[in-house]
Parts: structure tokens; C-alpha cells; sequence
């Protein structure tokens, strides 16, 4: 099994970045969720909803394509910008630069 870095920004200020390691194949949800980094999830994780919307700073190669309802989804997210994804989608299959948006922005659970 291959492991790899993926660093997380965030851009609630208060929050250091962070680097942890994480098996090929995890979600970015996933990682958050074993790493006690916040990312809201509403839906728990099978694409019915934005809350677990990131930014992919560096790497986007290292993750597979969107799918179609990914991209729905993303389109209906606070801020889409081009390097919009869910992290329930985004299967780590490199190193990857993750930003977090401001979770206290999302209307949502804390998890």
C-alpha cells in the first residue's frame, strides 16, 4: 500500500497548516475524519450535498476525475472556483494540497 503526504491549508487563519500521511485510495474526508481536522459532512459522505467542499491547491493529478454529480454538487458550493472538489470524492492516489474553506460558513452539523 502506498502512503503519501497531503497538507492541508486552511482558510480560517487561527488554524496551522498541517501535514499528516495517508493510505493510496482514502478520501479526503476520510483523512480529515482519522486526523481530527474539521470538514463538515452532512450527508456523510455519498455525494448528496456541498458541505465537504475544498480547494485542491497542488495535485489535482493525484486524485481521480469528477464524476458528473460531483460536479453538480460542486457547482451549487459557496465560492466554486476551478480547484473545487468534495472531499468525500477524493480518493488520494498522490500527495495533495488540500485548502479548507472557512467551516463556519457552512450551514451544517459539526462533525
Amino acid at each position: 500500500m502506498n502512503i503519501y503526504d497531503v497538507h492541508f491549508l486552511f482558510d480560517d487563519e487561527t488554524i496551522a497548516p498541517v501535514t499528516v500521511k495517508a493510505a493510496e485510495g482514502e478520501t479526503i474526508l476520510e483523512i480529515c475524519e482519522e486526523n481530527d481536522i474539521h470538514l463538515n459532512h452532512n450527508c456523510g459522505g455519498v455525494c448528496a450535498c456541498t458541505t465537504c467542499h475544498i480547494y485542491i491547491e497542488a495535485g489535482m493529478e493525484n486524485l481521480p476525475e469528477m464524476s458528473d454529480k460531483e460536479e453538480d454538487y460542486v457547482d451549487r458550493a459557496i465560492n466554486p472556483r476551478i480547484e473545487s472538489r468534495l472531499g468525500c470524492q477524493c480518493r488520494v492516489l498522490g500527495p495533495v494540497t488540500v485548502r479548507i474553506p472557512d467551516q463556519g460558513l457552512i450551514i451544517g452539523h459539526e462533525h
